[in-house]
């Protein structure tokens, strides 16, 4: 009798041992909060810009499995994951959700609830009524904006290649910041007696036939920030290169992927500057009264090997701005 009001005590003992540590791991992981990023798909640019949102964390103090878990969703551009993903993210009670380029962060905005969202780079907040104005976005949605220099990326352009009087313009019918973006490079290109051509894709599937019709009519080709093209740059760079055009790309890790060269702002450095932004939301700051932030400082990027490959003289000021700041690729 002795043994067995001994084993049930220590058994009694054993459970309430076991509760007690069950009941600390789960306030201990109550009191962690999940930040959900959602990216879009897969490219070089997104990628770059999901890696600063680490980093912008981190830089704050965040870290994950420490004190904060991320829960890291790629769409792969299915607009159906977009939406289960984004459930995902409100189903677990994440304290804030982060969206790479501009389709993420509309899905994420659409789901119910006032889960803070936060912009990793998109170009146009306002035209796709994200925020109401950039000074007081008004709602749960706040972050960064991708504002290419696309005056800066039209001098570029006149600057390696003075003569040119046609540009085409390649890019997603559907993308609302890419859009944008090629309506701003058209106005400042026709005011300075520039012909534009547009041309329009809606998958990376489109990218070939198009590159192959637009490179018998057009002298350069100029790509916004564009998720698709971005997608299939080896696609329009092998057409583009067939027919000695060069291809001059807003983003700059598209200038790795075969572009011949650009002026741009840094996809890791608004990835940062997004994560920071989420940083400030988790420490109480609400989306409604946090104004959208742009990085306005930009690189010259050129890839000399592209140049080399298509003749073509890269004048000595824009070697020396790449040198001073940005990068020549050899």
């Amino acid at each position: 009798m002795k043994k067995l009001i001994g084993t049930i005590i220590a058994l009694f003992a054993f459970l309430v041992v076991a509760f007690v540590s069950d009941t600390q791991q789960n306030a201990k992981n109550q009191k962690i909060p999940t930040v959900g990023i959602l990216q879009t798909m897969s490219h070089p640019a997104l990628d770059q810009i999901h890696k600063g949102i680490i980093q912008g964390l981190k830089d704050e103090g965040y870290v994950n499995g420490k004190n904060i878990k991320i829960d890291f969703q790629n769409a792969q551009g299915d607009q159906s994951n977009l939406k289960s993903m984004s459930d995902r993210f409100q189903n677990e009670h994440a304290a804030a959700v982060v969206g790479i380029a501009t389709p993420a962060v509309q899905s994420l905005a659409n789901e119910s609830g006032n889960t803070p969202v936060i912009m990793g780079a998109v170009s146009d907040p306002r035209g796709t009524k994200l925020v109401k104005t950039l000074e007081h976005p008004g709602g749960k949605v706040t972050g960064v904006r991708d504002q290419q220099p696309v005056a800066a990326q039209f001098d570029l352009i006149k600057t390696v290649m003075p003569k040119v009087k046609t540009i085409g313009v390649i890019y997603t019918s559907s993308d609302d910041s890419s859009a944008a973006e090629y309506r701003e490079f058209r106005k400042i290109a026709e005011k300075n007696g520039i012909t534009i051509r547009p041309y329009t894709v809606t998958t990376t599937n489109d990218i070939e036939q198009v590159a192959q019709t637009m490179a018998g009519k057009v002298q350069a080709v100029y790509v916004p920030t564009d998720n698709t093209v971005a997608s299939g740059m080896a696609t329009l760079v092998k057409a583009t290169n067939a027919a000695k055009i060069p291809v001059f790309p807003a983003a700059d890790t598209m200038v790795n992927a075969g572009g011949i060269a650009t002026r741009s702002v840094s996809q890791f450095d608004m990835g940062v500057l997004t994560g920071k932004m989420t940083a400030e939301v988790l420490k109480g700051k609400k989306p409604a009264d946090m104004p959208v932030r742009k990085i306005t400082k930009y690189e010259t990027i050129i890839n000399q090997k592209e140049a080399d490959l298509l003749n073509i003289q890269i004048p000595n000021k824009l070697i020396k701005a790449a040198e001073k700041k940005g990068r020549i690729i050899k």
